[in-house]
């Protein structure tokens, strides 16, 4: 490979590393945290199960239940509204989430 190939990728890698650790960042700063993990099950289900489970046609659905809250799609406990988290915000974590896959 050449040497500018390898600088780019490499330089393509860390640019996508440094965006998932500062929307890792959003959802420790929303609290997102408290409830979710991104491998394991705390009180909601882990990000990455949320990734296996939902594809990008989901994002809206996904964005408005971060803001509004939601029951029943997992368990039986109900994930509270999150009312400081714009809808840009929303978008950018739902993004992040389902590129746990």
């Amino acid at each position: 490979m050449k040497p500018l190939s390898v600088c780019l990728l490499a330089a393509a890698g860390l640019v996508s590393t440094g965006l998932a650790h500062a929307d890792e960042a959003l959802a420790k700063s929303k609290n997102c945290l408290a409830c979710h993990a991104v491998d394991k099950k705390l009180v909601g289900p882990a990000y990455k199960d949320v990734a296996k489970k939902y594809t990008a046609k989901d994002e809206a659905m996904l964005a408005e239940k971060v803001i509004k809250g939601g029951k029943g799609n997992w368990g039986q406990v109900p994930m509270p509204p999150n009312p400081s988290v714009t809808p840009e915000e929303a978008n950018k974590l739902v993004k992040w989430i389902l590129s746990l896959k």
